[in-house]
């Protein structure tokens, strides 16, 4: 059947009898160190999702020019992956809700249909409250616990209050046209909150394993789910690596504490800096420099376990 542009399998799960909360992430735009899409993945593995549909025709959104389709031999065949939006399912005893996990890319064209879409699968799946996870890099040090922002219910604020800054976006200027979601529920009265790690801005790993394990505490804390889905083993050897190979007696040193000091004095304790963008950066500038050298540490470092 069809929800929108979306096609779902024949045998849907019946969201008539129970609320729904809808997980998603968005790339690439806040979705730095891919924290949202590795901690989205590790949510459904865990919680056994399953997919449940797809966008029907996926190049009426994306250029395929810009996300390009990949090649793959799988028992001797060779199949072609189609960039797509993804949505897995599973029904949570616990909570006794239904769970939704949306694998968002951000469209190229045809923006205003594609957020229909969403909103139309939302109604569908009767979704009562929608949370968005991601990544934006920031002027924070990598020996310090990685932040996570965002504003929740005021219950759900205070479970995760030994790992959630709470505070709400001051931030004005260029955005995506996926916030048209959460304005929908905004104007709704609906629960909806976008989750981002902060991560270091000159330690740019491909996949940042322990941002993401940051970003399943919240979860963990707010909704209950097992504390066997984070595992910071690999996120920290990550960074203890990048550690070993700086010199503290040189530039890179000095930066470092100076960040090391902002994050003490204000980071850690209010998180009150503004955002400058969805993924972007705050107050600290780098020189041209330190940031080349500690981007190639970053590229030195990436090599993932998946």
């Amino acid at each position: 059947m069809n929800v929108g542009d979306f096609e779902l399998i024949e045998t849907v799960p019946d969201f008539s009898d129970s609320e729904t909360i809808a997980f998603a992430m968005l790339r690439p735009w806040i979705d730095v160190g891919r924290v949202g899409t590795v901690a989205l993945n590790k949510l459904q593995e865990n919680l056994e999702a399953k997919e449940i549909g797809k966008l029907l025709k996926p190049g009426k959104y994306f250029d395929f020019t810009r996300y390009r389709p990949r090649a793959q031999v799988k028992n001797g065949q060779r199949v072609l992956n189609v960039p797509n939006t993804y949505v897995y399912h599973c029904y949570d005893p616990t909570l006794k809700k239904n769970l939704l996990f949306l694998h968002i890319r951000e469209p190229h064209q045809n923006a205003e249909e594609y957020v229909d879409s969403i909103l139309a699968l939302f109604k569908f799946a009767n979704v009562s409250e929608f949370v968005r996870i991601g990544g934006m890099y920031d002027s924070v040090p990598h020996t310090r616990p990685i932040l996570v922002t965002g504003s929740m219910k005021p219950e759900q604020e205070k479970a995760a209050s030994d790992v959630l800054k709470a505070r709400k976006s001051t931030y004005q200027g260029p955005t995506s046209i996926l916030n048209l979601v959460n304005q929908h529920f905004s104007e709704n009265n609906i629960p909806n909150s976008t989750l981002m790690a902060h991560l270091p801005q000159y330690v740019q790993l491909d996949r940042d394993h322990l941002g993401a394990a940051r970003l399943l505490e919240v979860l963990c804390a707010v909704y209950g789910f097992s504390d066997e889905i984070i595992n910071k083993d690999f996120g920290i050897q990550q960074y203890k690596d990048i550690d070993k190979s700086i010199d503290y007696t040189g530039e890179v040193g000095t930066l470092i504490k100076q960040l090391e000091t902002y994050y003490d004095r204000v980071l850690s304790k209010t998180a009150e800096s503004d955002e400058k963008d969805d993924a972007g950066t705050s107050s600290v500038n780098l020189s041209a420099d330190v940031e080349d050298f500690l981007n190639q540490m970053g590229e030195k470092f990436e090599n993932d376990p998946e």
